[in-house]
């Protein structure tokens, strides 16, 4: 759809070019259309900018709001940590764009967004009834968890999500997660064909909220068969 090809025309050119020094012209031009048939689809810059972010505040606020309803105190900060960091991996283009210019971060209803859904995390992650060395360290954990998105954004998704996560549980004073072992076969030659209970019991419950195998196989670096084995695994148990 040429609204698509609008807004991932667009949001290549304000995180190369910055959202300012882009103009309407130029995302025309890179699209292939007139001026006047961009604003046929879009009314204004800001509109254009709007819908780029918006994907990124929904999706981050939601996982905020599913982590905060977990039970135990351990299980809020785990998946307020993982989902922060996997949304923010989602839209590691979307990002950078807003970190290219620092201006649109500190603009209402984006800024207002990103505080809240920020001061959401920190009290996740922090946990009931902490003390100020507590909070300073919930912070600087969430603080940790979008910059590495950001600097190092040409690696790999799955490779850079385990060291930031790696890098939380070290702040945080916990081990290292273990990493599953496994020997590489078939086509996808370094994928691992094994999971660890850990990343076996989040990929049933990402399945459950609606993620697909192929995005489950991508995100754990393994095939999509061995996503369906750990998923029939659970159903013959119950």
């Amino acid at each position: 759809m040429t609204s698509e090809r609008i807004l991932e025309a667009a949001r290549a050119l304000f995180a190369a070019r910055g959202y300012r020094a882009t103009s309407m012209r130029a995302i025309a031009d890179d699209v292939g259309i007139t001026k006047a048939a961009l604003y046929y689809h879009f009314d204004s810059k800001e509109e254009i900018l709007h819908r780029l972010t918006l994907p990124l505040l929904d999706e981050l606020e939601s996982v905020l709001a599913r982590a905060e309803s977990c039970e135990s105190a351990e299980e809020v900060r785990w998946r307020a940590i993982e989902g922060y960091v996997d949304v923010h991996l989602r839209h590691r283009h979307t990002l950078t764009m807003l970190v290219k210019d620092m201006t649109l971060l500190v603009q209402a209803p984006v800024a207002d967004r990103f505080r809240a859904a920020i001061a959401l995390a920190n009290d996740l992650v922090a946990g009931p009834g902490g003390g100020l060395a507590q909070r300073v360290r919930a912070s600087q954990v969430v603080a940790g968890l979008a910059d590495p998105v950001v600097l190092f954004r040409d690696e790999p998704a799955e490779r850079l999500r385990d060291l930031i996560l790696d890098g939380a549980r070290a702040l945080l004073g916990e081990p290292p997660a273990p990493r599953a072992r496994g020997r590489a076969r078939g086509r996808n030659g370094g994928r691992r064909a094994i999971l660890t209970d850990e990343q076996a019991a989040q990929a049933r419950t990402l399945h459950a909220e609606g993620h697909g195998a192929e995005d489950l196989a991508t995100r754990f670096n393994v095939s999509r068969a061995t996503i369906y084995r750990y998923l029939k695994t659970k159903d013959s148990e119950t």
